[in-house]
């Protein structure tokens, strides 16, 4: 049996794709998980998403979608996560190529159904934006899930939408949500990250690496993104519930515009006509703005006293936790550095390792 899996946001929803294949439907089949190639840029420094033209060693897995294997390799300057994610996990990864639009989406998966015969469709978004209006103030990045909701809707096949984590991407808390989801599909465990426990050890997801670790029973306010948004973790954080799909559409107005859509530059466009902004000219500005700091030194005589600062400041916001892509942030290193720093870090004080977050004492401790 082939399970089909479509990562809405790409990022850290295809890794929380593995987690779920395996508290669902266990080691009996393989997913192929359809993702974007769309990481931040600390990854890829390279602003908005990844085509076929831009890795070398892609497969065709069918006529229009492409393959992901461990071999593969973007193409300087751009970076991936994907085949790295193909190394270390069991099942297919399979590459969403926005070029052309919502339309050229549908055409992939139109494709793959064909082809696969799969077993179940799931479209997956870890936090819940992809049921955004658009006009959320703390909407941060509709596109990609708005690209691929106005997709899965007009395939000839079934489609169930799952959210897992509701509020954890910072984008629409959890009580914005509490009225649109549906009913409890499945509370995930410490058990159902076994599968994603080398992966979260380096790949940057912040709403990912917050799921696992509240389905590891952490609980708290953990401070997120470069604009330090606290996001609570409770025990709502490790659950996974069932939406509606023509619910969705009727309420993400971005989704409906770009169901015609044939390109990217047009999805952008709709994107700030309708939320006010496109997200790709958020990496955009944010890429010219890293271009020209200067990381600091990745030594622990100097670090360790900004990070006694930055942890009494969090402390006072009441922050119990954070994760090392905001630690690599606050501490004005690069996103090349996030690894060496975070095995400093364990290394001086693991008693505060809370995989995959940091924890921040109290005080007194």
């Amino acid at each position: 049996m082939t399970r089909l899996i479509v990562a809405a946001g790409g990022g850290g929803d295809a890794v929380a794709a593995a987690m779920l294949h395996t508290a669902l439907y266990g080691d009996g089949d393989q997913a192929v998980i359809l993702t974007y190639a769309w990481d931040r840029l600390l990854i890829d420094p390279v602003p908005g998403p990844r085509g076929a033209d831009d890795f070398t060693g892609l497969e065709p897995l069918t006529p229009a979608v492409w393959k992901v294997p461990s071999e593969a390799r973007p193409i300087a300057p751009a970076g991936s996560t994907l085949p790295r994610l193909a190394a270390e996990l069991p099942h297919t990864i399979a590459l969403i190529d926005p070029r052309h639009g919502a339309e050229g989406i549908t055409r992939q998966l139109e494709d793959l159904v064909t082809h696969l015969r799969p077993t179940s469709i799931d479209l997956l978004d870890v936090g819940g934006d992809v049921l955004s209006r658009g006009d959320e103030p703390t909407l941060k990045s509709p596109l990609a899930d708005s690209l691929t909701l106005a997709a899965c809707c007009q395939v000839d096949a079934p489609v169930r939408l799952l959210v897992a984590g509701p509020g954890l991407d910072g984008e629409l808390s959890h009580e914005d949500l509490r009225g649109i989801l549906g009913p409890l599909v499945h509370t995930f465990t410490a058990a159902d990250t076994e599968p994603i426990s080398q992966v979260l050890e380096w790949h940057p997801s912040e709403a990912t690496g917050m799921l696992a670790a509240a389905a590891r029973g952490v609980r708290g306010t953990c401070e997120v993104r470069d604009a330090g948004l606290p996001i609570p973790l409770t025990d709502e954080s490790p659950t996974l519930h069932e939406v509606d799909l023509d619910e969705a559409v009727s309420r993400n107005e971005l989704a409906r515009a770009l169901m015609s859509t044939t390109t990217l530059d047009e999805a952008e466009t709709l994107s700030r006509e309708i939320c006010g902004f496109s997200e790709i000219d958020y990496e955009r500005n944010k890429a010219l703005w890293l271009k020209e700091q200067r990381p600091a030194k990745l030594d622990a005589k100097s670090l360790l006293p900004q990070l006694a600062r930055f942890e009494a400041e969090a402390r006072s916001r009441g922050v119990t936790h954070t994760t090392f892509r905001h630690l690599t942030e606050v501490l004005n290193l690069n996103g090349s550095q996030r690894d060496d720093l975070r095995r400093l870090l364990i290394k001086s004080r693991p008693e505060q390792f809370a995989a995959p977050l940091w924890r921040i004492t109290a005080g007194t401790e």
